[in-house]
């Protein structure tokens, strides 16, 4: 329970740094003309998380996530922005926080790999 705490503390840091970027570049499809990575993802409803403490809720919602993003083939650099950008409430003030607390003043590029183990 306390590592979720943490984890989402984690979360709220990050996000809060990556919403204080100036601008945040919107992944885009690699072939031109059509829909972008966002409209693909969104088309498929992904869920939202708004920082449940029950771990099975937490592990379905990451593995859901998971496999939206490996259907519509989403680029490595693209998932960390897409998957946060799901995230409400609780969650979404807590993965800011963790942005802040582990990042502070550098260029925050969290890598896929590292997102599933802080969340």
């Amino acid at each position: 329970m306390q590592g979720l705490v943490q984890a989402m503390q984690t979360q709220a840091h990050t996000q809060a740094a990556l919403q204080a970027q100036a601008q945040v570049p919107v992944p885009q499809a690699q072939d031109h003309g059509g829909p972008s990575i966002v409209e693909r993802f969104k088309r498929k409803l992904p869920p939202s998380f708004k920082g449940e403490s029950d771990p099975l809720l937490v592990e379905s919602w990451m593995r859901e996530i998971e496999k939206i993003l490996q259907v519509v083939r989403c680029a490595d650099e693209d998932k960390v922005t897409l998957a946060t950008y799901m995230l409400q409430e609780r969650a979404d003030v807590c993965w800011a926080s963790s942005l802040r607390t582990r990042f502070e003043d550098e260029a925050i590029d969290v890598a896929w790999d590292k997102f599933v183990r802080l969340f």
